[in-house]
């Protein structure tokens, strides 16, 4: 009969179906496209576990992350190497947070860590202007982003301690539900 290619083992299937909230049938169609981005990198066969790396240009140039004024960010956050190059282990996971049938609560984990340039674990006001200044395209003056910035503070720093932990990240998005749409 027809001879169909093995790109993962069964045992890796359920892995990624374990760590992911995708079906079979949604991981090979990611499969697909992280492989499209690089088709001489990226084997069909992905049962010896190739040591493969996507190199963020490919990655922040599709069509779901090319227009977003966090995409570099995105692709950091998300990447095993903290640059925005991508593993297929990576590249699954991410789109797995931002899929719909990802918690609240990990997406707002992730967003926290998106919007905490520094990496120190808290949203400070510089992660804020960056944030701002990206959403606004920079638009606004650094007077109005300092004034939006000095606002978001003061309503959702609950220990006044003049930075956003996780928590008060979480408690400041359960207030406005469109926030992680």
């Amino acid at each position: 009969m027809g001879n169909k290619q093995t790109i993962f083992t069964p045992e890796q299937l359920d892995a990624y179906q374990d760590c992911t909230f995708f079906t079979r049938k949604e991981i090979l169609r990611l499969f697909y496209r992280y492989r499209d981005l690089a088709p001489q990198l990226v084997p069909l066969d992905y049962t010896d576990k190739p040591d493969v790396t996507l190199p963020y240009e490919l990655i922040g140039s599709m069509p779901e992350l090319k227009d977003n004024p966090f995409r570099q960010r995105i692709a950091e956050v998300f990447s095993e190497d903290g640059d925005g190059n991508m593993t297929l282990d990576d590249f699954l996971d991410m789109f797995s947070v931002l899929s719909e049938m990802a918690p609240r609560d990990l997406k707002a984990y992730y967003a926290f860590k998106i919007y905490d340039f520094n990496n120190d674990d808290y949203i400070c006001k510089s992660d804020l202007e960056k944030t701002v200044n990206k959403l606004t395209r920079n638009e606004l003056t650094p007077e109005e982003v300092s004034l939006v910035c000095e606002k978001v503070i003061y309503e959702a720093d609950v220990d006044n301690d003049g930075k956003l932990s996780l928590e008060d990240f979480q408690r400041m998005i359960t207030r406005a539900p469109d926030f992680l749409r």
